[in-house]
């Protein structure tokens, strides 16, 4: 977008820059996120986890989706209740969970991610030189064409601890049966004492 339609400088660290491209780059991140978010739901091979089948003796992929990657219905809020009257749309829209995912982190690859590049910018500004290296003619070196992709990386590894890998019983358990006997006896007992303190677990006659 910038090199076809660009004409308004972005930032000054780097002339190339411009809102054009900023803004044209940042939809079609978002619109090709959203696309490849939905092929990805389709192949099972994506979404489902390689586990051993004693049933075939072998290792399988098939699975049933979680929520995450199956069609849910949302309602609309009632703030474009008019809209949804004047355009005729239903009450409620239906698309995969993961949709919400991957908007949020192309959003922030849109808009936020750049700053790594202008940041890189800076840094050689700074020591008066044009790349950080020449293995790729014309393009400088390999930091050169990764500078937004650590911030972006950043993001992500905070994002996936924040709101989807979030613990569940299931996973407790699996961490649980890492632990040595002596340990998982003595969690056993903790347990066991804060389930009866709190009336979840009734003592034995």
């Amino acid at each position: 977008f910038g090199f076809f339609m660009g004409r308004t400088p972005l930032i000054k660290l780097s002339p190339k820059k411009t809102w054009e491209g900023f803004i044209g780059g940042g939809l079609a991140t978002v619109v090709m996120s959203l696309g490849l978010a939905y092929f990805m739901c389709q192949v099972p091979y994506l979404i489902c986890p390689i586990e051993y089948s004693a049933e075939l003796e072998r290792m399988t992929m098939s699975c049933e989706p979680s929520a995450l990657f199956r069609p849910q219905e949302y309602g609309l809020p009632d703030t474009v209740t008019t809209w949804r009257r004047i355009l005729g749309i239903k009450e409620t829209v239906t698309f995969y969970p993961f949709f919400i995912h991957c908007f949020f982190m192309s959003l922030f690859a849109s808009i936020i991610g750049p700053f790594g590049g202008f940041f890189a910018s800076g840094f050689k500004r700074a020591f008066k030189i044009k790349d950080f290296g020449d293995l790729i003619p014309g393009h400088g070196g390999i930091m050169d064409r990764f500078d937004c992709q650590f911030l972006m990386a950043t993001f992500v590894n905070v994002y996936i601890h924040s709101f989807i890998n979030i613990p569940t019983p299931g996973k407790l358990l699996q961490q649980v049966f890492m632990l040595r006997p002596d340990e998982q006896l003595e969690l056993f007992h903790g347990l066991q004492d804060s389930l009866l303190a709190r009336g979840i677990l009734q003592p034995e006659a």
